[in-house]
């Protein structure tokens, strides 16, 4: 059975179509929309999908936000805005006449990813660090999407009480100083108005202010995944996105994962699929 897999996130949308054996046969991506409306997105998920859907079974969604019964709320409105309360299970299948799974993108990673760990583990988190920042659990062998489906959502935990707001409202998110939304925000001076992927090149350069803003990134997060620990008991960490795969960045968080006390630190992973795990996720979970 073909699958036509989407992902959906900050900024780009992503489809491919998925075989059995989880090999993409044809794979097309266009950027997410600059007017994050819901008439923007649909027409450019109708553009994106339409050529593939001939040749699927059915349709698997990865999104960033929370899925709550196929409906997609922003939970960060900066990260992709204008849809509280999209139809997006409804809307995807309108557009290809199948029926269609959604679920958040970050989850669905954790299960790509989950499926991929050759130890014997049951219990794996699985974050990502890109635009925003997300995550996944994996508990006991099953996939927690939560009542809500807000399960997951680490970088709307805490990291300084006196830091930067948040897109999604609360002060010092986790998100709004590690991501790569949060890194650029935080640029001053010759970086200011630079993304997080040019801040990145400068810091290998050798750039002082630039190493300072990756290096705060990379302490808030393995102060996140202590966290994450604590709360789970997880076996293993896997971490992706743009971000968490940036070179020297898992090395990095790593080194100040060490740092905290024994009873939190756990092993780190870079993703197994990279930047296919949400498309891939979601795909294995239509096809069980």
């Amino acid at each position: 059975m073909n699958v036509l897999a989407l992902d959906i996130g900050g900024t780009k949308l992503a489809a491919a179509l998925v075989d059995n054996d989880l090999r993409i046969i044809e794979r097309h991506e266009c950027p997410t929309p600059a007017s994050q409306t819901p008439q923007a997105l649909t027409a450019s998920l109708e553009a994106l999908l339409s050529p593939l859907a001939d040749r699927a079974q059915r349709v698997a969604v990865a999104s960033t936000g929370i899925i709550h019964q196929g409906v997609l709320t922003a939970i960060n409105p900066a990260n992709l805005g204008g849809l509280e309360h999209f139809p997006l299970q409804e809307t995807v299948s309108r557009i290809t006449h199948l029926p269609c799974l959604a679920l958040n993108d970050a989850q669905a990673a954790a299960w790509a990813e989950y499926q991929a760990l050759e130890d014997d583990i049951t219990d794996m988190a699985f974050i990502t660090v890109s635009t925003g920042v997300g995550g996944g659990i994996v508990s006991g062998g099953r996939l927690m999407m939560g009542d809500g489906g807000l399960a997951g959502h680490f970088g709307h935990t805490l990291a300084d009480p006196d830091g930067p707001r948040c897109g999604c409202g609360r002060i010092g998110c986790v998100e709004a100083i590690a991501s790569g939304r949060g890194i650029a925000a935080a640029a001053q001076s010759a970086l200011a108005g630079l993304d997080a992927k040019a801040i990145f090149t400068k810091a290998r350069e050798g750039d002082v202010q630039a190493q300072s803003l990756v290096q705060r990134s990379a302490r808030v997060l393995a102060s996140m995944i202590a966290d994450v620990k604590a709360v789970t008991d997880c076996q293993r960490v896997v971490i992706g996105g743009s971000v968490g795969l940036a070179v020297g960045y898992l090395e990095q968080v790593t080194g100040y994962l060490a740092q905290e006390p024994k009873a939190y630190q756990v092993m780190l992973k870079a993703a197994h699929y990279r930047h296919d795990a949400g498309l891939l996720g979601a795909a294995m979970l239509v096809q069980k």
